[in-house]
């Protein structure tokens, strides 16, 4: 079995590297169908998921990326849980591709190609990243790229590859803005290397970046429409405003879990292999850390102001995981050192693939913490399946003409969840919801049922309905373990509008 694309293999050993390798990716692929299969939706994706239904050059929170590639599983699959996933699973067979053939390129030889590819795949940030869908898969894949292309530049020393490198950054800009990053990390790996600051005065790259423009063109247009708003929202976290250097100490545990473990003790072994300037060519090692340490040096500014979310680290991987095959085969280590590789090595895959059975297990039961809170059990939607039969029936029973919510990520799962049709609406942050047609003025005359988070004391919306009235609770569990309680009320007589409009933060 053999991979189109990759250089042909040579002797029985090199085609057996290849189609393990190839059998252990769709092995992999599979496991996370599986699991797509079995776990609800985050409340992330339910958002996302809305947005698939109304395509549009932006969003609020983000680019469109993630939306074209949940609307296109949906086209195959239908409006389940798999169908959301399904392309973003997928996509785990372009990213793999480019890794494999970046890192032959790079740094010669199947072996080292293979093991980026594997270990990438069983790191939890390419394992639930594509599985969850996010911004981050869709990212992944077109960082991978990236990589690819550049290491064509190399490779062939032809200008034209500099216009892939542009429509693989336009690429990942549609999926995130930190994409940008990618800009001043190929100059640096440019200026770094001296037989490559020729293309410093070569049209090439800058054709390549007008690629990029126009790909990420229907984003500026959306926001040009939009009052710059998620321009605005996202690109001004990065300024800082209150020192607070605390967050720094998160970013290593929480990569390391990302990573899992030994991936990311044969990253970091990597990267100082290619500091030290042991494993491979100048240009080759330079364009790994500096796609790696650009990108990061940037998040380690950001901490010293606000949270860095571990997720956002994705457009590394790619670089990290290739390090990490750096130290698995073409580094040079002795003693202590080597035994450790060693036993990374071995032991990296079972390891990655556990941490992940483990995960999906604890998510979908709460059996692994003894049914107690835990980092998913809010986010994921166990128990939404039951809960919105229950909110149907009531729905049913007071005659409401839609339910109203009030956070992004309940009417998510209210929309996904609910019979398809139900009329279902945030009743602020009008702003997240601006692509998408509004209910009809019929609908918002009638009744209304409103789903929040119960609490004590007067509701919020009291001075906003003629009446309103409780007319029922019920609750999310996992499990005995109960998640949240949620009230159902009823609104009648709006005295005025019945959506708060008020403009986000940003543009008050």
């Amino acid at each position: 079995m053999n991979l189109p694309g990759l250089v042909s293999a040579t002797s029985p050993a090199e085609v057996r590297v290849v189609r393990n390798t190839a059998l252990a990716i769709l092995g992999l692929v599979v496991l996370r169908l599986v699991a797509a299969a079995w776990t609800p939706l985050t409340f992330d994706e339910a958002y996302y998921w809305m947005w698939s239904k109304h395509l549009a050059g932006g969003y609020y929170d983000h680019p469109p990326g993630v939306a074209v590639v949940i609307r296109l599983g949906t086209m195959i699959a239908g409006g389940t849980e798999v169908g959301v996933r399904l392309v973003s699973i997928l996509l785990a067979l372009p990213m793999s591709w480019a890794v494999y053939r970046t890192a032959a390129i790079l740094f010669g030889g199947r072996r080292v190609a293979a093991t980026a590819t594997i270990l990438l795949n069983v790191t939890l940030m390419a394992a639930v990243g594509t599985l969850i869908v996010t911004p981050d898969s869709p990212l992944l894949v077109a960082s991978s790229f990236v990589l690819f292309f550049l290491a064509k530049v190399l490779e062939t020393g032809r200008g034209a590859w500099w216009l892939a490198v542009g429509a693989a950054v336009g690429a990942a800009l549609l999926s995130k803005y930190t994409s940008l990053l990618f800009g001043p990390a190929i100059l640096v790996w440019l200026v770094s290397v001296p037989k490559l600051r020729r293309w410093l005065i070569s049209p090439w790259p800058y054709l390549g970046g007008l690629v990029a423009l126009a790909v990420f063109s229907p984003v500026i247009l959306w926001n040009a429409d939009h009052h710059w708003v998620s321009f605005i929202k996202q690109i001004g976290r990065a300024r800082i405003e209150d020192f607070r250097p605390a967050f720094i100490a998160e970013l290593i545990p929480t990569q390391i879990a990302f990573a899992t473990p030994l991936v990311w003790i044969l990253g970091a072994m990597g990267l100082y292999a290619l500091f030290k300037r042991d494993g491979g060519a100048l240009a080759a090692r330079a364009l790994i850390s500096a796609t790696f340490w650009t990108i990061v040096a940037y998040f380690i500014w950001h901490s010293l102001h606000a949270r860095v979310e571990a997720n956002w680290f994705a457009p590394v991987y790619p670089a990290f995981a290739i390090a990490a095959a750096v130290a698995a085969h073409p580094a040079r280590w002795a003693g202590r050192p080597r035994r450790a590789v060693d036993f990374c090595q071995r032991w990296a895959v079972p390891s990655g693939i556990l941490l992940f059975a483990l995960l999906i297990v604890q998510a979908n039961t709460g059996a692994l913490s003894g049914y107690r809170r835990d980092a998913t059990v809010r986010s994921v939607g166990v128990g939404w399946r039951e809960l919105a039969g229950e909110i149907e029936a009531v729905r049913a029973r007071v005659g409401a003409a839609c339910v109203l919510a009030p956070d992004y990520g309940t009417t998510g799962w209210l929309a996904f969840y609910l019979p398809k049709g139900t009329c279902v609406a945030q009743q602020n942050q009008r702003i997240r919801w601006v692509n998408m047609p509004e209910p009809s003025a019929t609908q918002l005359a009638g009744r209304l049922l409103y789903v929040h988070e119960s609490f004590p004391g007067d509701h919020p919306l009291k001075d906003r309905f003629g009446r309103i009235e409780r007319v029922g609770e019920v609750t999310r569990k996992r499990g005995p373990l109960v998640i949240e309680t949620y009230a159902l009320v009823v609104l009648e007589g709006p005295k005025g509008d019945v959506f708060d409009r008020s403009p986000p933060p940003e543009l008050q």
